[in-house]
């Protein structure tokens, strides 16, 4: 590319950045009082809105100088904008709180491969992508919150249970194109085949005390009220009200259900460098930064989620559901489903 281009793509880059910045779009983290010099910035386009990664930003800054820059979005907006930027793109960084949006961002041809060996080192071979276009940075479990006053922990130990007659109008659950019902979806379409994974969405949606809404936090709450006894939840959130005090967490247990007999299906945040970033170095160091010791403990302590890197210190509530068996299935698969999973909950009915 000679140079002339070069200096303009890079002027449509700051400028479009610089359009796209204030209060609630573009915000700096961290502060330069006692950190090094001026190492640059860092352009993250991120889908987290977490207290946790604030305390990460800062904590980077305050050791390597290098600012972070940062717009939030959902993924899938975050991706489009990627696209719509295209080799202007000031983005460095991606980082998607869902294996499955993560893989669309890698199929869209919107990530470079990470070159960094720590982070090939600290993150397992199926809590990456197979083209090291992407890494896991923190995991979470989509499992079952459930009524220990009217359900066995043994009626619900696997995924299929929630489509027995049993729970006939008992299951609160999200939308369907929710990101998380999506991954989960698309792993039992990777495990099981189409047709039985269809047969198992309408029977759950047979199973619905009411029609999909609300967050996860909010299908606890109703399991609570009396009004389902199971309902799909991300581990994290039930962490977080255990976290809290809420008294709901003494009446709602968290069930650890099994895909045939491999362990709970587990989801991620994923971190990806984007194809053109701008600050290539600055994005590596960033990665690598967030699978440290001091970022992977502020994952668990503060957003109640649980590490990617083996040895992490973590509370007690954490540490008591993090070990617990999980299906091995790489998270790269997640994306390669989206588009079956999405039919399959049109064809059964789930809104």
């Amino acid at each position: 590319m000679r140079l002339g281009v070069r200096m303009v793509l890079g002027a449509a880059a700051a400028a479009l950045l610089a359009a796209c910045s204030g209060p609630a779009a573009d915000k700096s983290a961290g502060k330069e009082g006692g950190a090094p010099a001026d190492a640059g910035v860092v352009n993250l386009y991120t889908a987290r809105h977490y207290d946790s990664d604030t305390q990460i930003y800062e904590a980077f800054t305050k050791k390597t100088g290098i600012k972070v820059r940062r717009i939030e979005a959902p993924g899938p907006q975050l991706i489009e904008r990627m696209k719509a930027e295209g080799d202007a793109s000031p983005a460095d960084v991606l980082v998607v709180a869902d294996g499955g949006v993560m893989g669309l961002a890698a199929e869209a041809g919107l990530l470079q491969p990470n070159p960094s060996a720590e982070v090939k080192r600290l993150v397992d071979g199926h809590l990456r992508d197979e083209r090291d276009l992407w890494a896991a940075v923190s995991r979470r479990a989509r499992v079952i919150a459930y009524d220990s006053t009217k359900v066995k922990p043994e009626e619900v130990d696997t995924y299929e249970e929630l489509a027995s007659p049993r729970f006939k109008g008992k299951l609160c659950v999200r939308n369907a194109d929710n990101p998380y019902n999506l991954s989960l979806l698309s792993a039992l379409i990777e495990r099981w085949g189409p047709e039985k994974a269809l047969t198992w969405a309408k029977a759950v949606v047979a199973n619905m005390a009411r029609a999909p809404q609300g967050g996860d936090i909010d299908q606890i709450k109703a399991v609570g009220a009396g009004q389902c006894e199971v309902a799909i939840t991300n581990s994290y959130y039930y962490l977080r009200l255990v976290a809290n005090g809420d008294e709901v967490t003494k009446k709602v247990l968290l069930a650890w259900p099994s895909i045939d007999g491999r362990g709970a299906h587990v989801n991620v945040s994923g971190a990806g460098i984007a194809k053109n970033a701008p600050n290539r170095d600055n994005a590596v160091k960033f990665i690598e930064f967030m699978l440290s010791p001091e970022a992977q403990a502020i994952f668990a302590n503060v957003t109640n989620e649980f590490p990617v890197v083996k040895g992490t210190r973590m509370p007690e509530r954490v540490a008591a559901f993090a070990d617990r068996p999980a299906d091995p299935l790489p998270v790269s698969r997640y994306g390669a489903r989206q588009g079956e999973a999405q039919r399959v909950f049109e064809e059964a009915g789930w809104r």
